[in-house]
């Protein structure tokens, strides 16, 4: 049970370090980008890529998927959300619009196949594949009855101390004042002198940078790289995390990230995996009928 809990609080690092880039876009842009479950698949397959195909250290290639994911980003922002934004156009629009990209990106990552043009990015189309052991670090170690790997020891400490920065950024820097500012009235922001847009743009790389992180830990930890691991493996979980931590708040997505990933390991223990796979949105189920504003959330309110 001990192993269990300890490889609970491993995954649900990786659960709040996604979770942190949909409740950070959330918060600021008062939209959900349904696009960052791709961006956390990429990030893994870019990452792959550069290791296998292109034979580069692994170390080198995570900052490459890291900085790849920060441009799609961009990307998003700047052809499926700043359009919409500048037409004045609903907040569905939005949804629909980074749902519609986040397939672009899983299609383009399935098609790639030898011989197709982009045979330099994947090679392996729909199929799963997982890191050569011997191009990821992942010393093993045998503590007290409990089996601990670099690799998940790597990804608790990468993603506390990167929450931790993101937490100190957003309360004692000029940029961290600026994107609040931005979430609580961008129109009063923008008369104040502040780059409205260039804000969304850095949340956008900054999420989506956290996000293709994610994707990486995610990748080395379950051995698992594929285009449909944002779809099938978190997406829906990241979801939950938010709801449960209270939508836009960041330590309520690192708490609920958390808080998700021991339930799981619990619901495993006492009832197998088959009850696993729905107990994130039981909890969800509950939150929503308890306690809709989320752990850490606002009460809710209407907008008029």
């Amino acid at each position: 049970m001990a192993q269990q809990l300890l490889n609970a609080i491993f995954i649900g690092s990786i659960y709040a370090l996604f979770a942190v880039g949909y409740t950070l876009v959330f918060g600021i842009l008062d939209v959900l980008n349904l696009a960052h479950s791709a961006v956390f698949m990429l990030g893994a397959v870019i990452t792959y890529s550069l290791v296998v195909i292109h034979a580069q250290p692994f170390f080198v290639a995570a900052a490459g998927g890291i900085l790849a994911s920060a441009a799609l980003g961009l990307v998003v922002e700047y052809a499926a959300l700043r359009p919409l934004r500048r037409r004045q156009a609903p907040q569905i629009s939005a949804l629909i619009s980074t749902i519609g990209l986040a397939l672009v990106f899983v299609s383009i990552v399935e098609q790639s196949k030898p011989g197709s043009p982009l045979a330099w990015l994947w090679r392996d189309g729909a199929n799963s594949v997982r890191f050569p052991a011997d191009r990821v670090p992942n010393a093993t170690y045998h503590v007290a009855g409990l089996t601990l790997e670099a690799s998940k020891l790597a990804i608790l400490v990468v993603s506390i101390l990167l929450m931790l920065s993101l937490g100190y950024v957003m309360r004692y820097t000029q940029v961290g004042r600026a994107l609040r500012a931005v979430a609580e009235n961008p129109r009063a922001a923008r008369l104040l002198g502040i780059q409205v847009d260039r804000i969304f743009a850095l949340t956008l790389a900054l999420s989506s940078a956290l996000g293709g992180l994610a994707g990486i830990l995610f990748g080395v930890a379950l051995s698992d790289v594929s285009p449909y691991i944002g779809r099938d493996q978190v997406e829906l979980k990241g979801l939950a995390v938010i709801v449960l931590g209270g939508m836009g708040s960041i330590p309520g997505a690192v708490l609920g990230g958390y808080a998700l990933g021991l339930i799981e390991a619990i619901a495993f223990i006492r009832f197998g995996s088959n009850v696993e796979a729905g107990v994130a949105f039981l909890a969800l189920f509950l939150m929503l009928v308890v306690r809709p504003q989320g752990l850490f959330g606002a009460r809710l309110r209407e907008r008029l």
